[in-house]
């Protein structure tokens, strides 16, 4: 066997020990994690505080406030942009948060895709792993 042969090979036996740990580790960390995975929320504010914002882990609102200052201002449109920005602002964070509660049973950028539905990354990255590049 020619030493990068060999080397390639000692990648693959690296990666499939490393994923017999993460899954012993998934198994018996898994029910919790999820469990408070579900739980999280995050709440946002925007910077004029006028509008604030709480979602759940997969980014539904479950709270909306708003400060009576904004019936000052009878833009419609510039509070339905500011109402999405903090929405958006909020649903970050909880996407971090819960990138973070999993982080350490897997990959954080994996973990990431795997939230926001990229497939794709999620095969690049294990990819990636198996080939010893990450």
């Amino acid at each position: 066997m020619t030493e990068p042969a060999r080397r390639r090979l000692d990648d693959v036996r690296a990666y499939a020990d490393q994923l017999q740990v993460d899954l012993a580790a998934l198994v018996e960390q898994g029910p919790e994690l999820a469990r408070r995975a579900r739980a999280v929320v995050a709440t946002e504010t925007s910077p004029d505080g006028l509008v604030s914002v709480t979602v759940g882990p997969q980014g539904r609102v479950v709270r909306l406030d708003l400060d009576p200052r904004v019936f000052r201002d009878r833009d419609a449109r510039r509070l339905a942009d500011l109402i999405t920005e903090t929405i958006e602002h909020a649903v970050w964070t909880a996407e971090d948060r819960v990138v973070e509660l999993l982080s350490g049973v897997a990959d954080r950028e994996q973990v990431r895709a795997v939230l926001n539905g990229d497939d794709e990354r999620v095969v690049d990255v294990m990819h990636d792993q198996l080939l010893g590049r990450r």
